[in-house]
């Protein structure tokens, strides 16, 4: 029995599952761990300590649940990104990885690229505008505050492609996640943006471009003797983990799009045609030769876990009874859910969450349905630019946050669309099996091995109540920039004298 081994470097943990050619789960193994916040705006990793360390436990672990008389076929590898690993000639990160757009730290270089190339120059020729979500300004960064850090570093990766390097020792990166580091990459023709990319990357030579089913070698003896995988298997490249777990639950055609529940949200749609739009991220598809369009929101389930604390740490299953008992539309409360500023489609740092209408007769189930509504309406929002693109088809929706049929339904009531779940929702790991699969000629390039569940379907009886509330939700933000900018500005230093 042939198996393929797919592996997920996520925010929260890292994840692998061993599975057969027809999509059978055949093991998995889960290890959890948190990313680094040293300073206000930074968030970081270890490269070699965490990602590459789980790694090699997992693959371990999973060698080791192989069934008798099964062979490994071929692996590939997912992770969080775009992100920025700076290593030496021995593959030896030089400082922690720096992550996508939760990691701030650029505002500076991202207003002094932006300048320096033109904003509208950048969307022509990146297809995105430069934000936090941005590689190039991280680059620029490290050179700027880290000299030599930058002068000693021979190659830069993302988070798979670090992976990649280490099993098989390639210096590659996917189209798709090269696509992302903006504003590197030119979209249109599918290659590195010449000359913004050697500009920006100066002695740092440019990565070999491949799609994310592209073989790119195979492990080498080191890797084997660190992660117990057999000499030679052969390696895919993989992709940003949201894009493998898009791929994972057939999202590959032209209308498509897939909702990612989580601690944020993450939403994409493949269309069929080149698509700039300054609040969206236009990147290369996981499939050679398409585009995707793609949105993430700053928070989600990170809001429900922070009103979870603040309001005496009720469990879940508490919350969702109480946020249930509460009419649609939360008796006139609003949430702008900014409480980590927002990406898409305002991207502004300096966001800052409100509760709008907040009376004596509200109580916590009202807070967390109106925080659940909040997240909806943003979803909408970006969901009305994917649509300017391609109409939807169909939406797949996957995450944890499923578990909450108040969010979940709160989705559909709120954009009218009817969401399909998936059987099997494991996550990019499963996208990154059958990437390997693919790669390694197991199965033909078309295959998917996605099976529905179920449809959540919009409750139309609420929409004339949610569309009042939406005009008067998007209000809030425009209204309010102005207050929430001073509000965010740092203050004076508690240890300077006042005069």
């Amino acid at each position: 029995m042939d198996l393929l081994l797919g592996i997920d470097l996520g925010t929260g943990s890292t994840k692998g599952v061993l599975v057969d050619k027809a999509g059978s789960v055949v093991a998995s193994e889960s290890i959890a761990h948190s990313m680094d916040l040293p300073r206000p705006g930074w968030a970081e990793v270890d490269a070699e300590d965490l990602w590459w360390r789980e790694v090699c436990s997992i693959s371990a672990a999973l060698m080791a649940k192989m069934p008798a008389g099964a062979s490994l076929a071929g692996m590939c590898v997912s992770g969080v990104g775009p992100c920025l690993v700076l290593c030496d000639d021995n593959l030896r990160p030089l400082r922690p990885a720096i992550l996508y757009g939760v990691d701030t730290r650029a505002a500076a270089e991202i207003e002094s690229m932006t300048a320096e190339l033109g904003e509208q120059n950048i969307l022509d020729r990146a297809g995105t505008l430069l934000s936090s979500q941005a590689v190039g300004p991280k680059l620029e960064w490290v050179c700027r505050h880290e000299p030599e850090v930058f002068d000693r570093a021979t190659g830069w990766y993302g988070s798979n492609s670090y992976i990649g390097a280490k099993l098989t020792g390639e210096y590659v990166m996917d189209h798709h996640t090269a696509s992302q580091c903006d504003p590197l990459y030119a979209i249109r023709q599918f290659d590195w943006n010449q000359p913004w990319a050697q500009r920006i990357c100066r002695h740092l030579p440019l990565p070999r471009l491949v799609w994310p089913n592209d073989l790119i070698g195979s492990v080498t003896a080191a890797a084997a003797d660190a992660t117990g995988l057999p000499v030679g298997t052969p390696v895919a490249a993989g992709a940003v983990d949201a894009f493998s777990e898009a791929f994972s639950v057939g999202v590959r055609r032209p209308g498509d799009q897939m909702l990612m529940y989580g601690s944020t949200m993450f939403l994409v749609q493949l269309i069929d045609e080149y698509h700039s739009d300054p609040a969206l991220w236009t990147t290369a598809g996981v499939e050679r030769g398409s585009l995707a369009l793609a949105a993430g929101t700053s928070t989600a389930g990170s809001l429900i876990a922070w009103l979870q604390s603040v309001t005496g740490g009720a469990s879940l299953d508490e919350l969702t009874a109480e946020a249930q008992s509460v009419p649609r539309g939360s008796e006139g409360l609003l949430v702008l859910p900014y409480l980590a500023g927002e990406r898409t489609p305002v991207f502004d740092p300096l966001a800052r969450g409100i509760v709008a209408g907040l009376t004596l007769r509200h109580g916590r189930g009202h807070l967390i349905r109106a925080a659940y509504e909040g997240i909806s309406f943003g979803i909408r929002q970006i969901l009305e630019r994917f649509d300017d693109a391609h109409s939807a088809i169909r939406t797949v929706a996957v995450g944890g946050g499923l578990h909450s049929p108040v969010w979940a339904q709160a989705v559909s009531d709120i954009t009218g669309r009817p969401q399909l779940v998936p059987e099997q929702a494991i996550g990019a790991s499963y996208g990154d099996a059958l990437l390997a699969a693919i790669g390694v000629g197991l199965v033909p390039p078309d295959t998917d091995w996605t099976k529905i569940a179920r449809e959540i379907e919009p409750d139309p009886r609420h929409r004339a109540l949610y569309e009042d509330l939406y005009l008067t939700w998007r209000e809030l933000y425009p209204a309010t920039r102005d207050q929430m900018h001073r509000l965010g500005e740092p203050g004076p230093d508690p240890e300077t004298p006042q005069r």
